[in-house]
Formats: structure tokens, C-alpha cells, sequence
């Protein structure tokens, strides 16, 4: 009778609590049962495991095994546990020295000829062999993962018998390597939509302030064009938040170029899970897929009401709780919403090239798909001009998404130099502070919540883009400012 453990870890949100596989081999007829809340998956391993033993030259114990996956009450899926099991087994059966793989995580699916299939999630499992200090072995292709931790030893390998060699100290694994960070080859720029000098300078105040956007405006007018290179004028990712996308997208086993900012753009028939996450076992959506990129919503009043509505709290607090009768999940969503509709339902209403033909109870009807609640958690509604634009006008005097970037960047680093955030996240007292300083801008800014029936979140997101209009000018906050920053709402569902 014997009994060994060996380390693996399970997925809990983004983070990866480490579980101890404790083998213990006793005399009985032979079987295989396992315990500590598994799914299929996971109790599929025997057989997984049995094969790739016998065909790497190993024997698999024609005895009584009995395999618990500690704690008990953490659900387990996917086949990540696969190589920490196998070790146990060999430990276990003494053909591995006992506490062979101590100090060791081991991740990694295996085949049935003992070669080791990529998992998902390697990044959090990494951050969590850095905590406490162990050294981790994953598969060969998902090395560049566990390569962007800095500071966990971490080795990659490409079959069973590789980690047994290693483990015994007959021949060392490889350690695992990074790339080289790329670019994206997305050649889209600013200087390729013609005209629209008001929505590209709303672009640039949405990006240099990290503030939602609505485009709203005819057929045709640039809406998905302005929006599809608004990527182009945003600051590239910093490790922190790199490192944070990269194990959203590890997670879910999706490839991401690390260090640029994700685009998402779910198609309006996108369900509630879809966009915000979810199911049975909570997985992220759309919107943690866009966690510090864009989040583009075309067409947004055909999404569904519940759908869209669900993207107020993670608005606010920039992220998503998903509770379910196990466990609740909380999934980072920090996003940049960029919104594109149309004023009716034909697209042409206040067009004077085109006629509508819409009724006012359509139009309405329409834009009441949008609450009041969601269209105030969005700082600037552009209206797209649709009059006198000359497609075919020469573009070289266009300022190109480099230039714009720039000074995106610029007054970006002004905000975490003065505050340590982005104009977006701007807490109340710091606003009251900033309009403190310019008694003209806080006079007019009460006036117009009078007058306009402002209400007080959407003061507060005026003031925000105030200050990121004075960013961009290198200057304190004005009254010309404030001024600005109102005349960027101008949609209203029951403007019609």
C-alpha cells in the first residue's frame, strides 16, 4: 500500500487554486476511482492516462487506485490534470522514486502515445507557481505563455516520458521561451475616412480619456469605418495590462497579440452570455474579451434589450459578476464602449438628402430601445454628418492615426502623471475639485443641468470630458471646455 501526491491547478475565474492529486495504490481487484468533485472530462483521464503509460513503456497497476483531487469542494474540469495524475501513478506504483515531483505543478493533456497536448488557462497557473515558489511543466505549445511571467521557473515539454526523464534527472527539459513582441498588420488609418471632422474629434477625445462613444447618423456615413480604426489611435498595452488580457484570451485557449489592445466587435444577435459571460461553468464574454481595448456594438438597437442592458454595471465598475449555485465568478470587463446606430428604423430621419420614412411612433419606438439609464453611462453621442461629403477628395492633408496617437498619448500621460488614472475614472471629489478651480465652468455646468435636464452621472461624465478636452490642449480646465464636452451629447431617445 502506498499513497503519494503530485500538484496540478484548477481554473476558478483567472485565478488558478493550486490541487494536490493524492495517489493511493492498494491491494484489491483492479479499478480506478476518483474523487473530489470532477467532471467528465477530467474522470475521462483514466483512460487517457492508462494508454499513454503502457504505450511510453510503462506498466499501469492491475490494482485498486483510488485518486482524490484536493479540496474536495472545488470543481475540477478540462484535461489539465492528466500528466499530474499519470506521475502520481508511477510514483505511487514505484516505478518513479516517491517525491519525485515535489515542488513541481504539473499541467498538460495526454494523448494516447504519451505526447502532451496544450491546455487552457497556463498563464493564471504560472502567476500561481510564481506565489509560491514552485516550479511548473506544461506542454511544448504552451510555453510562450508560462514565458510571460517573469520570475517562475518554468519548463516545457513534449511528451510523458520527457517529464520522467527530467523528473529523474537523466535529461533536463528545455525552458520555456517567449517570441518576440509583433504588431498587428492592420493597416487601417485615420486618414482614410473623408470628412467628419466632428466625430474624428470625438475619437480623439474618447481615447485620450478612456470614454464611451455613440456614433450615431445615416447609412453610409463612416459609422464602423471611424469605429474600426479608433484601435489605431490608442496607446499600446502596458505589461500590467498585457499580461491581464493575455490570460482572459488563456483562458478560453484563444490566441491575442500581447501587447495590443483587443478588438471586439459580437454581432447584434450576440445573447446575454455571449456578450457578458456565463453558462453552467462561467466563462467570459465579450466584454472581458475587451478588457482595456474596445468593445465595438454595431447596429446597437438591434441587440437584445436584456443584453445590452447588462452592460451597465460593468460600465460603472469595470467588471462583471457572474453568480451560479456553486460559485461566483468575477471576470475583469474594463472596456472602451464604441456604439453605432442609426436615428430610425429606415436611417434617414433629419437626413436633407434623403427621405424618411418613418412615422414619429417608429422613431421613437426605435431609439426607446436604448434606455435613459445606458445612454447616460455613455460620455459623447456624435451625430455623423451625411451633408457634402466628397468621397473621392484627396486624403494626404488627413492627420494619420500616428499623429492623433500621439497626442492621445501625450495627454494620457498628463492624467496618470496628475492623478493616477484616466480622466474616465475620475472619482466625485476630484471632479468638484477640478470645476473648484474654474467658478465660470461649474456656474454654467449648473445651468445646463437645469435647463437640459442633465442629470447628476451625466454632470459628472461632462466634467471627465472637460478635463480630457484641456488634456489634449495642454492647458487647465475652461469654461470652453465644459462647453464642449456638452455639445458632444447630443443624442437624446426622446429627442424625435
Amino acid at each position: 500500500m502506498s499513497l503519494t501526491h503530485t500538484l496540478c491547478c484548477a481554473m476558478h475565474g483567472l485565478d488558478a487554486p493550486t490541487v494536490t492529486v493524492e495517489t493511493h495504490i492498494a491491494n484489491g481487484l483492479p479499478c480506478l476511482n476518483m474523487v473530489g468533485l470532477a467532471e467528465m472530462t477530467v474522470r475521462e483521464a483514466k483512460d487517457r492516462v492508462r494508454s499513454a503509460l503502457q504505450t511510453s513503456g510503462f506498466e499501469f497497476p492491475q490494482r485498486r487506485i483510488t485518486l482524490n483531487l484536493a479540496p474536495a469542494d472545488l470543481p475540477k474540469e478540462g484535461s489539465r490534470f492528466d500528466l499530474a495524475i499519470a506521475i502520481g501513478i508511477l510514483t505511487a506504483s514505484k516505478q518513479l522514486p516517491a517525491n519525485i515531483a515535489k515542488g513541481f505543478i504539473l499541467l498538460g493533456e495526454l494523448s494516447l502515445d504519451g505526447s502532451l497536448r496544450p491546455v487552457r488557462g497556463v498563464l493564471s497557473a504560472a502567476f500561481s507557481a510564481h506565489k509560491l515558489g514552485f516550479t511548473l511543466i506544461v506542454p511544448h505549445d504552451n510555453q510562450y505563455e508560462a514565458a510571460l511571467v517573469s520570475g517562475v521557473t518554468s519548463f516545457a515539454a513534449k511528451s510523458l516520458l520527457q517529464v520522467c526523464a527530467h523528473l529523474r534527472g537523466d535529461e533536463d527539459l528545455p525552458h520555456c521561451q517567449g517570441i518576440a513582441t509583433t504588431h498587428s498588420s492592420n493597416t487601417a488609418d485615420m486618414a482614410e475616412v473623408v470628412g467628419q471632422a466632428l466625430a474624428k474629434r470625438g475619437c480623439e477625445i474618447a481615447a485620450a480619456g478612456s470614454h464611451n462613444l455613440l456614433l450615431f447618423g445615416a447609412p453610409g456615413t463612416g459609422k464602423s469605418l471611424l469605429a474600426q480604426r479608433f484601435k489605431t489611435i490608442l496607446p499600446p498595452l502596458n505589461d500590467s495590462e498585457g499580461l491581464e488580457v493575455a490570460a482572459i484570451y488563456s483562458l478560453l485557449g484563444l490566441p491575442q497579440l500581447y501587447g495590443e489592445r483587443p478588438f471586439h466587435a459580437p454581432h447584434h444577435s450576440a445573447s446575454a452570455v455571449a456578450l457578458c459571460g456565463g453558462g453552467s461553468d462561467p466563462k467570459p464574454g465579450a466584454i472581458s474579451l475587451a478588457h482595456h481595448g474596445v468593445l465595438f456594438l454595431d447596429e446597437l438597437p438591434e441587440f437584445q434589450r436584456h443584453s445590452i442592458e447588462m452592460l451597465r454595471e460593468p460600465l460603472e465598475n469595470g467588471e462583471i459578476h457572474i453568480a451560479r449555485a456553486k460559485r461566483i465568478i468575477c471576470y475583469p470587463a474594463r472596456f472602451q464602449l464604441i456604439a453605432a446606430m442609426n436615428p430610425c428604423p429606415c436611417g434617414y430621419y433629419g437626413s436633407t438628402q434623403h427621405t424618411c420614412r418613418c412615422s414619429l411612433e417608429q422613431v421613437q419606438r426605435y431609439r426607446s430601445k436604448i434606455s435613459g439609464p445606458l445612454l447616460d453611462r455613455i460620455d459623447l453621442h456624435i451625430a455623423m454628418d451625411s451633408d457634402n461629403i466628397d468621397l473621392f477628395a484627396d486624403t494626404a492633408s488627413n492627420e494619420s492615426s500616428a499623429i492623433i496617437a500621439q497626442r492621445v498619448i501625450a495627454a494620457r500621460t498628463r492624467q496618470q502623471m496628475r492623478q493616477g488614472c484616466s480622466n474616465a475614472r475620475l472619482a466625485p471629489p476630484q471632479l468638484k475639485a477640478l470645476l473648484d478651480n474654474c467658478p465660470s465652468a461649474r456656474d454654467y455646468l449648473n445651468h445646463a443641468m437645469q435647463t437640459l435636464g442633465l442629470s447628476p452621472r451625466g454632470a459628472h461624465r461632462a466634467i471627465r470630458v472637460a478635463q480630457t478636452c484641456a488634456d489634449l490642449d495642454v492647458r487647465a480646465l475652461q469654461l470652453c471646455d465644459v462647453q464642449e464636452a456638452l455639445s458632444l451629447r447630443q443624442f437624446d431617445v426622446n429627442s424625435a
